[in-house]
């Protein structure tokens, strides 16, 4: 499988390429507007609400991930296939486009991030929506080994990390879910620190350290979370870069636990 990264002098040489543009902001502002605004040439726009995460309920979180059926479905609908090599990028580091990068390889597709994003590119974007035919995409089950659920994150025996900015970890500020704070026992470990300040990411050798401080060992079970399960998806491609073996994802993330009476921890 490709590397969970690449830079865009790589792609030119890569084949069946489809560059994924997975735009989200939670201030309100809207991914489509901004694709439709200037994208990537060919390059389809995936929306986190209605093709990366189902229907939110009372006990799932905020975006819990979608069926197997209904994920092949949308993506087979965009013009994707089994075999295309998916190249997910955002404005933001790759933080939102690693929920499409994370969901496809864990299914066994190729897919990585554009390293630097939408400002990689370099060149005039393109405008509108491209016409694809659509796609033959399996529907494939979300496996196991790289799931965690709420008791898992809850496990003293894992290393849990959390991908949101420190201040939320701490609970200094919260605005979007139930409760301030974080799980007792994680470790701060915030996604959008995975990159420098030009959106590109850093060397494995520096990624390594980062998980090395905050307790991960080649042989730990890692689970990662953050606010609904997309930022941490960021820090499991990471973990990738850096040579660990794969984490686990906590879909549910800190939006399931903090609806929960659970204990919630906060400062640093």
């Amino acid at each position: 499988m490709i590397d969970p990264v690449v830079r865009i002098e790589e792609i030119e040489a890569l084949p069946r390429v489809v560059f994924a543009d997975v735009r989200y902001y939670l201030d309100g502002r809207s991914g489509r507007a901004a694709y439709e605004g200037g994208h990537l040439p060919g390059a389809i726009f995936v929306d986190m609400d209605t093709v990366l995460a189902a229907h939110a309920g009372p006990d799932g979180g905020r975006h819990p991930l979608p069926s197997p059926e209904a994920f092949a479905e949308q993506m087979a609908a965009l013009g994707v296939s089994d075999d295309d090599l998916v190249i997910g990028y955002d404005d933001a580091g790759g933080v939102m486009a690693a929920r499409l990068v994370w969901m496809l390889r864990a299914t066994g597709r190729d897919a990585a991030l554009l390293d630097g994003g939408l400002d990689a590119y370099g060149k005039m974007l393109e405008t509108g929506t491209p016409q694809r035919a659509p796609g033959s995409f399996e529907a494939r089950p979300w496996p196991s080994e790289k799931l965690a659920g709420i008791d898992d994150a809850a496990d003293a025996r894992n290393v849990v990390i959390d991908a949101r900015q420190a201040e939320r970890f701490r609970g200094d500020n919260e605005t979007i879910d139930p409760r301030a704070g974080h799980i007792p026992g994680a470790r701060s470990l915030p996604c959008r620190e995975n990159v420098d300040g030009a959106g590109m990411f850093l060397t494995p050798a520096e990624l390594r350290e980062r998980f090395v401080a905050v307790g991960v060992t080649d042989d730990a079970t890692v689970v990662s979370y953050c606010g609904s399960g997309v930022t941490a998806c960021h820090n499991l491609l990471a973990l990738e870069r850096a040579g660990f073996a794969p984490g686990r994802l906590y879909p549910g993330s800190w939006s399931q636990y903090s609806a929960t009476d659970r204990p919630a921890a906060t400062g640093s």
